[in-house]
């Protein structure tokens, strides 16, 4: 059995985790992430971003209440940079551009994305195509947070996330999506962290087959600058 997380980085005001996939962040049927979390560093811990139960990679949790919420605007305010490791079996309607588009809920406790709207969900991608491999890799940006907003972006160009069975993707042992970068600044310090996710059979293949030599460090790719957009995010799951 695959731990709960693996920790990344520990600094006074937070902790960097690399959350396992399948993990739920709040207790259910037994501890979720965080429970875990103060368990083992026997202290008090405060979420100040989420990720969704099938996905893993970095995740941080504060420690203290000041850094809980500068941490929590920083997010809000869209001034933490994210990147994201996707696969899907298929061929996607366009190889890389933008995805835009309202989040609005359907059934079976999916979203789908709308072309118009308020606070639309905002996102970047590239891909990368592979000679006899059975899936398609992306590097996505998120630029808002928004509930399932990769699940739904992939979705919306053809490219349903490999086991992602919420929205078509093809089956899998896992969900392939991997939170792999943040980059921040808190309290006058600079913060960068990338984790490549260890679990997944398609994942492994990925990496013996070799990343795009630019998607090395994925926040220093040149991602186009954000859109304008008005509304704050109140930061949920991806």
């Amino acid at each position: 059995m695959l731990n709960a997380f693996s920790v990344i980085a520990e600094t006074p005001q937070f902790w960097v985790l690399n959350k396992a996939a399948g993990v739920s962040f709040h207790s259910e049927q037994g501890p979720g992430l965080v429970a875990l979390a103060e368990a083992q560093f026997a202290e008090k811990l405060y979420a100040v971003h989420r990720l969704d139960k099938v996905t893993s990679g970095l995740l941080i949790l504060a420690r203290q209440p000041a850094g809980a919420a500068a941490l929590t605007q920083l997010f809000a305010s869209r001034q933490i940079t994210k990147c994201y490791l996707a696969l899907s079996a298929a061929k996607p309607q366009k190889k890389q551009g933008w995805v835009k588009g309202a989040m609005q809920p359907a059934r079976r406790g999916a979203w789908r994305l709308a072309e118009a709207g308020a606070a639309p969900a905002v996102t970047y991608f590239v891909s990368q195509g592979y000679q006899d491999a059975p899936f398609r890799a992306f590097l996505l940006r998120p630029y808002t947070g928004k509930t399932h907003q990769l699940r739904v972006a992939l979705k919306s160009v053809g490219a349903p996330i490999l086991g992602d069975s919420l929205y078509g993707g093809a089956a899998a042992d896992r969900v392939y999506l991997h939170a792999c970068a943040l980059s921040f600044s808190l309290f006058g310090q600079h913060y960068q962290y990338q984790c490549w996710p260890d679990h997944g059979a398609y994942f492994q293949q990925l990496f013996e087959m070799g990343l795009p030599t630019a998607w090395q460090n994925p926040i220093s790719l040149p991602w186009p600058a954000a859109p304008a957009l008005a509304v704050v995010d109140a930061e949920q799951d991806q």
